[in-house]
């Protein structure tokens, strides 16, 4: 099939080199505009762009793909398919259209859940067991179409949204190549999306990083994983941003009643209860979170044992 390939961050990179690997045309591929990012200010390309360099793929980078424009120009690339992963833009109905098996969608999220930007990121804070990675025929709105294919992909006690991105990514890879030629063929049969079971994934901001300490523990560990890497959760430390990198609930059991009764009776949310040497522990509305690797602003990420050895964490002190 000749294909038209569109998608921006590295979560579209796999399935693109799936497609070219399997022996697709990739006739173009459409990319949002080079950006100024990082503290030089410097113009980079997205992953996707570098990835169709690398192959020798035109690449065509509209401000807005729903200007006439950007649809002629559009038009001019041969393709039987548009597939579409992480894109950035909502298509018109012109685009939707144009192609002779219109588009289709890698989306990663089981459909009808989590539809929008981030669905990587959310189903980890909010504690789902499963998610995985849905092929759609794109229609006007957002994530909406019928459903074509799906894998389902487990999300471990320790995963973050680094990890599981990357397992989607592969996952969404295999089901692209798996998708197309049954699509050719006729062979996938549409699933309408029940309305009734959707729900919506915004975008991360930064803000959503910062740590609610009267928030229970176990959801505060989820909010750590799940925006990793990036916006990361945080909290403040005398003054200055303190990124939260690895942390985990801390149990109670038989041996530790005495200090779990005095952490509930005598520390408020988000006072320090416990310093160890690899750890330090911190009071939440629920439970307590313990703090194994951090960074603090202006300095590079480290385990709490070293950053013991330049800064104060003592009972009773209070981070946020």
């Amino acid at each position: 099939m000749k294909v038209v390939y569109m998608g921006t961050p590295d979560f579209a990179v796999g399935p693109l080199k799936a497609i070219i690997e399997a022996g697709h045309e990739v006739s173009a591929v459409v990319t949002q505009p080079d950006k100024q990012r990082g503290r030089g200010r410097e113009v980079q390309m997205s992953p996707v762009k570098n990835c169709a360099l690398k192959y020798g793929i035109p690449v065509f980078q509209p401000v807005k793909i729903k200007e006439e424009d950007a649809i002629e120009q559009l038009s001019r690339y041969p393709a039987d398919i548009f597939v579409v992963a992480a894109f950035g833009q909502l298509l018109p109905r012109k685009v939707l259209n144009m192609p002779r098996f219109g588009c289709i969608n890698i989306h990663a999220s089981l459909l009808p859940a989590y539809r929008g930007a981030a669905p990587i990121n959310r189903v980890i804070i909010n504690g789902e067991l499963y998610t995985g990675v849905t092929i759609m025929q794109m229609a006007q709105g957002l994530d909406t179409g019928d459903m074509l294919l799906k894998e389902k992909v487990l999300i471990e006690a320790k995963e973050t949204g680094e990890s599981l991105h990357d397992k989607l990514m592969e996952a969404g890879a295999r089901l692209i190549v798996e998708a197309l030629p049954k699509i050719e063929r006729g062979e996938l049969i549409p699933e309408k999306q029940d309305e009734a079971l959707s729900s919506y994934a915004g975008k991360l901001d930064k803000s959503m990083g910062l740590i609610d300490w009267k928030k229970d523990a176990v959801s505060l560990e989820r909010l750590v994983r799940g925006l990793n890497p990036w916006p990361s959760a945080y909290t403040i430390y005398k003054g200055k941003t303190l990124k939260i990198w690895e942390a985990d609930v801390v149990k109670e059991d038989e041996g530790n009643k005495e200090r779990a009764l005095s952490q509930k009776t005598f520390y408020e949310p988000g006072q320090v209860v416990f310093a160890g040497k690899d750890f330090f522990d911190v009071a939440s509305g629920d439970g307590c979170l313990r703090i194994y690797s951090l960074q603090l602003e202006g300095k590079r990420r480290m385990e709490v044992k070293e950053f013991l050895l330049g800064y104060e964490i003592v009972p009773g002190f209070k981070l946020g």
